[in-house]
């Protein structure tokens, strides 16, 4: 297959989980390679997601490795063959390569879980609020820049609210509800976006109270999308460098950890749902 100038996350995922398959083997890269018959570089390009990998070299390579997860492999297959090309392709080239990933892992995770404390999850950010967001984070953005972003945002929100969409559970803290990032009018407009859309029954909403006491959490903003099967799980957390997809085995056991602890300290649904009623009533 030719090589790929610019792979997406899930290319180089696959990738990524060739290499610790081969790596649990204890064989080198050299060895795999003379596996399928090609040279190091190729090998090299492969689990890189450089390359794409047929189904047959993905099901040759796990036998070889001695990988006995049949549903892996069946979800490796399925990720290493896709040619979906969805809405977010349209930005490719336009829009930093992190927008396009994080839309197409949404595109195919089985559910996603939010922990938000200073904005509003992106999943329900209206246009007023995501704009008020964009320009004031990037004030030498041009208005068509601001535009762009808010436009791909709220494409975004089909995962939740498309003809089919995937189970959703968020949790806020009281600051990001009560922060004005727009007006007054844009802020209790955004509160009842997140009421309305809180109504789907595949849509949970728990909010941390500032009257929490003993909640250390401030720093656990994350997103968490669910893989195929648990070991190719996906959390997107915002770096000083950018955006950062996390996918080893014991990063994604911690912040799933991190998540129950956060959701067993929050307000239950309905107790969030008046909570939300009545910032709503204040501002």
């Amino acid at each position: 297959m030719p090589a790929r100038r610019h792979p997406t996350a899930r290319q180089v995922r696959v990738g990524t989980e060739l290499r610790r398959l081969r790596e649990a083997a204890g064989l080198k890269a050299t060895e795999a390679a003379g596996l399928l018959g090609v040279n190091s570089v190729q090998m090299s390009q492969m689990e890189s997601g450089i390359a794409g990998v047929s189904e047959q070299r993905v099901r040759r390579l796990a036998a070889n490795y001695a990988c006995a997860d049949e549903d892996l492999v069946d979800a490796l297959v399925a990720m290493a063959t896709d040619r979906t090309r969805g809405w977010w392709e349209d930005y490719r080239g336009v829009l930093p390569a992190a927008y396009q990933d994080l839309a197409e892992l949404d595109h195919h995770a089985r559910f996603r879980h939010d922990v938000a404390v200073i904005h509003v999850p992106g999943l329900f950010q209206t246009e007023d609020y995501a704009r008020a967001l964009f320009a004031y984070l990037n004030p030498e953005f041009p208005d068509n820049e601001v535009d762009l972003r808010v436009e791909h945002r709220m494409k975004r929100r089909v995962v939740i609210e498309g003809p089919d969409p995937i189970p959703y559970e968020t949790v806020i803290h009281e600051a990001a509800l009560r922060i004005r990032v727009a007006g007054r009018s844009a802020s209790q407009a955004q509160l009842n976006r997140i009421l309305e859309t809180s109504e789907a029954d595949h849509v949970t909403v728990r909010i941390i109270p500032f009257a929490l006491d003993d909640f250390a959490g401030a720093g656990a903003t994350l997103v968490h999308l669910g893989g195929t099967v648990p070991r190719l799980d996906t959390v997107v957390r915002d770096a000083p460098h950018g955006t950062a997809f996390v996918d080893s085995e014991a990063q994604l056991e911690h912040f799933r950890k991190l998540f129950l602890r956060v959701r067993e300290a929050a307000l239950p649904p309905q107790q969030s749902r008046d909570l939300i009623h009545q910032l709503a009533k204040e501002m």
